[in-house]
C-alpha cells in the first residue's frame, strides 16, 4: 500500500495522491490531444498547435502524477507533475487570444478592436508568456522544498497576471461584439464565417481558465496547509475537470473556418485583391 514518504526530510505531498484518478485524467487528456493534433493536420490549422501542445502538457503532468502515487518521496515526479499541470492552460490562453485577432481579421473588422489588431495578439501572448515564466519559475523552486513558500508566492504573482490578462481580454472581446452589432461589416454577413459560434466558443473557454485560475490563487493564497493543498479533489474538480472541458469545446467548434485575407499585388493594374490564406 502506497505511504507518503519524505524528501530531504520535507513532504512535498499532504496525501497520497490517487492512481485511479491520474489514471482516467491522463487517458481524457490523451484523447483529447489526439483529437485536436488529428484536426490540426486535416484543417491545417497551424496556429492551434499551441494549444495541443498545452493538451500534451496536461499528458504528461498526469502521467507523472500517477507515477507519483507510489514515489512520493520523489522530488523529480512531484515537479513534473506540478509545473506541467500548471503550465498546460497557459497555452491554451496563448491560442485563445490568437483565435479573436483572427476572427477580427476575417471579418475585415479591425476599426470594431478596442486595441489595434496588430497588437492584439501581441499584448496578450506577451501577458500570457510573463505568466507562463512566473509561473514555470515558481513551480520549479516549489519542487526544491526548502524554498516552498517563495515558490508558491512566484506562482500566485504568475496566475494573478493570467486572471488579469484574461479578464482584460474578455472584456475586448465583448466591447467588439457590441461595435460589431452596432456597425457590422460585409464580410459579418458571410454564412461561411460563423464568427459569433467561434466568439461565444472563446467565452466558454476563457471563463473555464479563469476559473481555474482564480482557483490556484486561492489555492496557494491558502498555503501548504490550507483546504485546497491538503484535499485532491480540490485540484480534479476545478482544474482537470475544467481544462478537459476547455479542450472539448474547442475541439469540437475548432477554428478551422477562420480564414485570414491578405491583399495581394496584381501586377497589371497594381490594385490589390484579397487572397484566402489557409492557415
Amino acid at each position: 500500500m502506497a505511504e507518503l514518504e519524505t524528501y530531504k526530510g520535507y513532504y512535498l505531498w499532504r496525501y497520497v495522491p490517487s492512481l485511479a484518478a491520474a489514471v482516467i485524467f491522463l487517458i481524457l487528456f490523451l484523447l483529447a490531444t489526439l483529437f485536436h493534433s488529428w484536426k490540426i493536420w486535416k484543417t491545417r490549422t497551424v496556429f492551434c498547435i499551441v494549444f495541443a501542445i498545452g493538451g500534451l502538457f496536461e499528458v504528461i503532468g498526469f502521467g507523472a502524477r500517477a507515477s507519483a502515487h507510489s514515489r512520493t518521496g520523489s522530488v523529480l515526479t512531484f515537479s513534473i507533475q506540478n509545473v506541467f499541470i500548471l503550465l498546460g492552460p497557459t497555452l491554451f490562453a496563448a491560442t485563445v487570444y490568437m483565435t479573436l485577432g483572427r476572427i477580427i481579421r476575417s471579418i475585415r473588422a479591425e476599426q470594431s478592436s478596442v486595441v489595434r489588431v496588430d497588437w492584439l495578439t501581441k499584448i496578450f501572448v506577451t501577458g500570457d508568456v510573463l505568466s507562463f515564466l512566473l509561473q514555470g519559475t515558481g513551480a520549479g523552486i516549489m519542487a526544491t522544498g526548502s524554498n516552498a513558500s517563495l515558490g508558491q508566492d512566484i506562482t500566485m504573482v504568475g496566475l494573478v497576471v493570467q486572471v488579469v490578462m484574461f479578464i482584460l481580454f474578455i472584456i475586448t472581446a465583448i466591447i467588439f461584439q457590441v461595435r460589431m452589432h452596432r456597425y457590422p461589416t460585409r464580410q459579418a454577413f458571410d454564412i461561411d464565417l460563423p464568427w459569433k459560434k467561434h466568439l461565444y466558443t472563446l467565452y466558454a473557454v476563457s471563463s473555464l481558465i479563469l476559473v481555474r485560475s482564480i482557483f490556484r490563487v486561492v489555492e496557494y493564497a491558502m498555503g501548504q496547509d490550507g483546504y485546497p493543498l491538503t484535499h485532491e479533489w480540490t485540484l480534479y474538480i476545478f482544474d482537470a475537470v475544467l481544462m478537459f472541458g476547455a479542450m472539448v469545446i474547442y475541439g469540437v467548434f475548432f477554428p478551422s473556418e477562420l480564414r485570414v485575407e491578405r491583399p495581394k499585388s496584381v501586377e497589371s493594374g497594381g490594385m490589390a485583391l484579397g487572397g484566402a490564406e489557409g492557415v
